[in-house]
């Protein structure tokens, strides 16, 4: 499929190219959680002890903060269509692998490989809405594909589970792994290669452009603030229920989905904001900080979770806390799009989200220790600092960009490019 036709085809295209990007972001997700679904029937199966599980999964953590850096430099360098097509059929392919180990130490590779190929995703598609959505609509598409891992999330445990029950545990990770080498035919069909990706590639990034911009430093430690709340209530808030609170499990499965289903609207609902903004004549990145500040507004009320209210009460601020939460991280992530060239746009993602992923590192281990006396109020009252504190970064990181000398072609975004859009809707 080319890039050329008429305006109504690339209108229909751009929507195409966000339902790929969500069917991509919902296989990551099920790649991805499948190992801690089946657990315990890999730990029993292949003789893993609880402590050998646990560095399993720092592995694969180790591996996708790493990748981050990695996986946005070859992004700019191969172009959206050929970059993404090579993460996802790495991560797939080592999925599928994950099925057929025999050990701890393969298990532990095919995670640590798994790692490697899924950061690509998160830096191949910020840089694909870039080049077809312009700026009014821009936080909205990205808000859109970015509910697939929701989505992935909230599907995984029923279907993982299914396949293992019916056919074996290496039967769940063999099929979704066949998933995503599915879903490749339809991507390499589907997406255009345009003669600008073709021109970026040739053009090289020196390291030093992007690690000495002062903006792309703040806005990585603001994520690295922020998203510290979104790995508690992942990973911590179902324990919380069951340890403080005293749910059974089944209660758990049953209700903390409407967190989960805050954070999918959130993702949707967050970027609609902001690009509601734009349409009405406020200034892209304007715009997304004013969603942000909004978001950093009702985050903090969580820290009333902290007081023991009714468990209705406690799943309502919970699910508050995961909505403003989405919608923080879609508009940040929408405005880095919004200050930085295409060309170099998924490597500057990419050393972004790597601060994502040392806030998720680090705040596991001091979360775990916080929780060590079976108390979770401390937890709750500062993860409600969070976002207030990664909004003020954000804030200077936007306004470190802004105020660039406007001599450097890289000051700000590609203008150009919105201007080629706009006439084809």
């Amino acid at each position: 499929m080319s890039g050329a036709g008429t305006g109504t085809d690339r209108g229909t295209l751009r929507w195409v190219i966000v339902a790929l990007l969500f069917a991509s972001t919902v296989i990551n997700y099920l790649d991805r959680q499948a190992l801690s679904i089946l657990a315990s029937t890999v730990q029993k199966s292949l003789d893993i002890s609880d402590l050998g599980y646990a560095h399993i999964v720092q592995l694969f953590m180790i591996a996708y903060t790493i990748a981050y850096l990695v996986a946005g430099r070859i992004t700019d360098w191969l172009g959206t269509k050929l970059s993404l097509a090579l993460f996802v059929a790495w991560w797939s392919v080592a999925n599928l692998l994950t099925g057929l180990v025999n050990s701890a130490g393969q298990l532990g590779a095919a995670r640590f490989a798994l790692g490697l190929g899924e950061a690509g995703n998160y830096t191949a598609g910020p840089k694909a809405i870039g080049e077809h959505f312009p700026p009014k609509e821009r936080a909205f598409a990205f808000g859109l594909y970015t509910a697939g891992a929701m989505v992935g999330a909230t599907i995984a445990p029923p279907l993982i589970a299914g396949l293992a029950l019916a056919w074996g545990w290496r039967s769940a990770f063999v099929a979704t792994g066949l998933a995503g080498l599915v879903w490749l035919g339809f991507w390499w069909l589907i997406y255009p290669r345009s003669a600008q990706a073709a021109q970026e590639a040739s053009e090289p990034i020196r390291w030093r452009e992007v690690l000495s911009d002062r903006a792309v430093w703040l806005l990585a430690l603001s994520r690295g603030l922020a998203d510290p709340v979104w790995y508690f209530y992942l990973f911590w808030f179902p324990k919380y229920l069951t340890d403080a609170r005293g749910m059974s499990l089944t209660a758990v499965a049953s209700l903390a989905w409407i967190v989960y289903l805050a954070s999918d609207l959130g993702s949707v609902g967050g970027g609609a904001i902001s690009s509601l903004l734009v349409k009405r004549g406020i200034d892209p990145a304007r715009s997304r900080i004013i969603a942000m500040t909004m978001a950093a507004a009702a985050a903090p009320f969580g820290a009333f979770i902290a007081t023991s209210p009714p468990l209705t009460v406690v799943f309502a601020l919970g699910a508050l806390v995961a909505f403003a939460h989405l919608t923080f991280q879609i508009n940040i992530s929408t405005l880095i799009i919004d200050l930085y060239p295409q060309r170099k746009v998924a490597t500057v993602f990419g050393v972004i989200a790597a601060g994502s992923g040392l806030g998720g590192i680090f705040s596991t281990q001091a979360v775990g220790m916080l929780v060590s006396g079976g108390s979770y109020s401390r937890v709750f009252l500062l993860m409600a600092l969070l976002h207030p504190a990664a909004l003020m970064v954000a804030w200077l990181g936007w306004r470190a960009r802004r105020h660039r000398p406007r001599a450097s072609a890289d000051s700000r975004p590609l203008e150009p490019e919105v201007e080629q859009i706009e006439p084809q809707r």
